[in-house]
């Protein structure tokens, strides 16, 4: 039992018990600095120092652009960017599809790719045979109100002047001399006009621009849709003044003549008239000298 008793006491003298750190000048032996310890200061401070370091080295994680460069640690930031990245990628996805769909259409028509669609014409008409004592004329508030909204839609038509294909009358959009004319046999769909050097060229009809970008073989191009399923087509420009989307009236310089392109020689435009979907050959509607 002494000896248990004495266990005890031994270590509480052994943690404090007194000791003197001495600092001394090695040459005079001149005593700078005296520290007063005990083995439970040493260990109490040595404890506070390592939990200090631990919670200074945390803060320096958890809250510094430092955690970066930790391995594994995930970075807030980096998140973010990465699902703006993913969704920006998603929209342009979707964008390149569509643009995608709109220039195959286009090509369709400029080529004359339709596929007509057949039908029993007379089933069509069986089927919607009524008897005059069935059909109800009067008028109802719905289709009034359709009527005089497409009255004020009518009263400010863009293709107004054009009130019948009678009158419907094409414009030159420059003049000069044709190097080489309209040629189905060859698909040559067009006439070249050779014109000088930033030349204007002029819409042939009131219209909507539906393409106007740069292309590779043919340079600067610019396509408008006019009314009765025409579409007329200008390659090889300089320049263009429209973009797609623009209402051009007939004579409104929409581009300059230039040489643009893979498969031109010079200076000259590369003009081409489009009925649904089949080309004609303008030279039967335009004088271009």
């Amino acid at each position: 039992m002494a000896e248990k008793k004495k266990k005890p006491k031994k270590i509480r003298r052994k943690l404090l018990d007194k000791y003197r750190l001495v600092i001394l000048n090695e040459n005079t032996f001149e005593e700078r600095l005296t520290f007063k310890l005990t083995r439970l200061n040493v260990f109490v401070m040595a404890s506070l120092i390592a939990v200090f370091f631990i919670l200074l080295t945390y803060l320096l994680i958890a809250f510094t652009p430092l955690r970066e460069y930790i391995p594994g640690y995930s970075s807030t930031a980096l998140k973010k960017k990465a699902t703006e990245l993913s969704f920006k990628t998603d929209s342009l996805q979707q964008v390149i599809f569509m643009n995608d769909r709109y220039y195959q259409s286009i090509r369709k028509v400029l080529t004359g790719d339709v596929s007509a669609v057949g039908f029993n014409k007379d089933s069509i008409v069986e089927a919607a045979k009524l008897e005059a004592s069935e059909v109800n004329l009067a008028p109802i508030a719905e289709d009034s109100l359709l009527r005089e909204k497409v009255d004020k839609e009518d009263k400010y038509n863009l293709f107004e002047s054009a009130t019948s294909a009678t009158n419907f009358v094409l414009f030159p959009p420059v003049s000069g001399e044709i190097s080489e004319p309209y040629n189905a046999k060859e698909k040559h769909y067009a006439v070249d006009i050779v014109v000088a050097k930033d030349t204007p060229i002029k819409a042939t009809a009131d219209g909507v621009v539906i393409f106007a970008e740069w292309t590779a073989s043919t340079g600067y191009v610019i396509i408008i849709e006019h009314s009765y399923g025409l579409i007329s087509v200008y390659k090889h420009n300089a320049s263009l003044t429209k973009e797609q989307g623009d209402l051009v009236k007939a004579g409104e310089v929409i581009a300059t003549a230039g040489s643009t392109g893979e498969l031109s020689t010079g200076p000259h435009l590369h003009f081409e008239l489009w009925n649904d979907g089949y080309p004609i050959n303008p030279t039967n509607f335009i004088d271009f000298k």
